[in-house]
């Protein structure tokens, strides 16, 4: 709770529940793991004394956690004697202990002092980290040491902390007060990631060592990755999914422009809106090939990716590999469990979350029912229940309602025109598409997706214009002949014309998810998992056909709809024949 209030800021309510802790009977007493959080709380040295105090009298004082934390304390206030003097009182410490001290050094101007420590510290054989370095780098160049700086920098070097992005900003910097461009330019240039901090180093460089053309240069190529970025961010999250592929992969061939973590968390949505699970894998294989950090929210779009593209197996190992101290990759990894249909399963990792005290948000609670009362999204989850179960009577009592609350949503027609269909009312039928085109509407037209070697093919119903296009609809054909063998029979309910039967069995064998698969089958090799990703919820009758298909090829077949996912194997689907 202590650590709760200080990360959200909330510095006065951690030292209210610290006094109202300390008050309480001996039975419950704080630990060492109680003052860190609180010394980091106080904004007045008073209260840090008053916690000094009550350290003291509980014995924790030689604890190298609570000590480097007040080491940090004084520090910040000022009152870095007493710091120092804290730190040489410890019996034992560790490099948090010795970074402390340099860190609070160095804040208070005492540059000297901080690299006396630094070089106490290499007598004692402790070893420097990326906090360490970041923190003496910008005193060699206030003393301007080049010779320590350079001993600096090939320990960084020799021990692989280059890849840690703060101590190569601290580098630049320190580079650049040497008047030493090149060796900045050549630590920005060996970068793997750059945030803003790196660009605006290596620009600040150039400009206060009178090179301000180079400088220009730098500020225009941090444009180019920032333009580019929100790009790809404006087409994903606008639904532009292959528009932000697109764009993704053209920024890949500009030689100057860099992907760096703002981009992959933008892109990784796009990837899994259609299914491109390839291209997502080859992101999480970068990141692990060059020791990238994975925070929070690429770590959350990475599990997002894999639930989504129907490999949860990896979703989930990669959410318990990752801190989970926030609602985000709680709510990625439940919402994936649903849509999956682990409804058991989401529910119970939903009360492991509140159980490790993090607290559910608005987006928790959209993966589960909640009672809430009838709006739009009701009415519409009636009207499809209605199309499910052939009630036409009740479906027009929810239509009329969803008309009140929400007359421009064309899915609403679409559902009573289905359910018009579905009982032969062609009238009802003629007068709903009446609505919609006197009223301006379009329906979304339906399409799915298949991943055939890293290409993403995109089928529509009908669809005649693709370059196997023969070849598909001949192994169609062979898979009806064999599907009727096996008990098959075309449900012409889910054609919304009024047709002869032949030709609604051939609109059937046409709609996109049975191109999809007839696609994947020829394309890859025989009994390997097949993924379809469609747009729309997928119809009953090639809901069907897939149980017949998965069975026939003796291939899984995973299709996820709008609604969730369908796992398709030996002739059943994971779905139950409900969703």
């Amino acid at each position: 709770m202590l650590a709760a209030y200080v990360r959200c800021g909330r510095y006065h309510d951690s030292l209210n529940c610290v006094t109202h802790l300390l008050s309480m009977p001996a039975v419950v007493r704080p630990d060492f793991y109680t003052f860190p959080p609180v010394l980091k709380a106080c904004v007045h040295l008073l209260d840090g004394e008053k916690i000094h105090c009550w350290v003291l009298k509980m014995g924790f004082e030689h604890d190298v956690y609570v000590a480097a934390s007040l080491i940090n304390l004084y520090s910040r206030f000022g009152a870095v004697a007493v710091a120092h003097k804290l730190f040489v009182d410890m019996p034992v410490r560790d490099v948090g202990s010795w970074n402390a001290m340099i860190s609070g050094f160095c804040q208070n101007g005492n540059a000297v002092e901080a690299l006396g420590v630094l070089n106490r510290m290499k007598v004692e054989g402790i070893k420097m980290d990326t906090v360490t370095v970041s923190s003496v780098l910008p005193v060699c160049a206030q003393l301007n040491d080049v010779v320590c700086g350079g001993l600096i920098h090939l320990y960084v070097i020799k021990h692989g902390l280059e890849s840690d992005v703060f101590v190569c900003n601290a580098l630049i910097n320190m580079y650049s007060k040497f008047g030493r461009l090149q060796d900045a330019q050549r630590v920005f240039d060996g970068m793997k990631v750059r945030d803003v901090v790196s660009w605006n180093s290596v620009i600040a460089a150039y400009e206060q060592n009178n090179e301000p053309v180079t400088s220009l240069g730098f500020f225009k190529r941090m444009q180019d990755a920032i333009s580019w970025n929100t790009l790809i961010t404006g087409y994903a999250q606008n639904g532009l999914a292959s528009e932000a592929i697109d764009a993704y992969n053209m920024m890949g061939e500009c030689r100057n422009i860099i992907p760096n973590q703002g981009t992959w968390v933008s892109i990784l949505p796009a990837y899994s809106h259609v299914g491109a699970l390839q291209q997502g894998m080859k992101i999480h294989g970068r990141l692990i090939k060059n020791c990238l950090y994975l925070d929070v929210f690429l770590a959350t779009c990475l599990i997002d990716m894999y639930g989504k593209c129907g490999r949860l197996e990896d979703a989930m190992s990669l959410f318990y590999e990752i801190p989970r101290e926030t609602s985000v990759p709680w709510n990625a990894i439940i919402s994936s469990l649903g849509i999956h249909g682990h409804g058991e399963e989401a529910l119970q990792l939903f009360k492991n979350m509140l159980s490790e005290g993090v607290k559910a948000d608005h987006i928790t609670f959209v993966s589960f029912n909640m009672p809430v009362q009838a709006d739009a999204s009701i009415w519409g989850t009636l009207l499809a229940a209605c199309r499910i179960h052939g009630n036409a009577e009740l479906g027009t009592f929810a239509s009329d309602r969803l008309l009140e609350v929400d007359s421009d949503n064309v899915g609403y027609y679409v559902l009573m025109s289905n359910i018009y269909a579905n009982v032969g009312k062609w009238e009802g039928v003629v007068k709903v598409r009446s609505l919609v085109r006197d009223r301006g509407l379009r329906k979304t037209p339906g399409w799915s997706s298949v991943v055939v070697g890293n290409v993403v093919e995109v089928f529509y119903a009908g669809n005649q214009t693709h370059p196997q296009c023969t070849e598909i609809y001949k192994e169609l054909r062979v898979l009806n002949a064999k599907m009727k063998s096996l008990g098959y029979v075309p449900d012409y309910s889910f054609v919304l014309q009024d047709v002869e039967d032949d030709e609604k069995e051939q609109i059937l064998t046409s709609h996109s998810e049975r191109l999809a698969i007839a696609f994947g089958i020829i394309s890859t090799p025989p009994k390997s998992p097949i993924r379809i990703f469609k747009n729309l919820r997928v119809c009953g009758d090639c809901h069907n056909a897939t149980k017949y298909i998965s069975q026939i090829t003796e291939r899984d077949i995973i299709v996820r709809d709008s609604n969730r996912f369908h796992h398709f194997k030996d002739g059943i689907c994971s779905c139950g024949d409900y969703w």
